[in-house]
């Protein structure tokens, strides 16, 4: 699960509500052993994703770097070379 969490911070543009929410999202489901909460864990599941979300917000905008912002392309493209030298995907 927590394979999905990627890195948010310093990039051109900047993490979206959404990306926070999903690796938010995903970070509970890994805490919670749940994939989808029960009516009865639901509030309870809702709010902690909120609420990691509201951290994850205030972490990513209190961080300081010198480095030169990445791009999702580039990242991206990393990810796909580790993922063929993992793998032994052919190209």
């Amino acid at each position: 699960m927590c394979r999905n969490i990627k890195t948010l911070f310093n990039f051109d543009p900047p993490a979206t509500e959404l990306e926070i929410r999903d690796a938010s999202l995903q970070f509970v489901r890994k805490l919670s052993g749940f994939n989808v909460p029960s009516r009865a864990n639901e509030e309870a599941f809702e709010r902690a994703v909120e609420e990691v979300a509201a951290s994850a917000r205030k972490m990513i905008g209190s961080l300081v770097t010198n480095a030169e912002p990445r791009t999702r392309e580039a990242e991206a493209a990393k990810a796909r070379e580790r993922a063929a030298i993992r793998f032994g995907v052919q190209r």
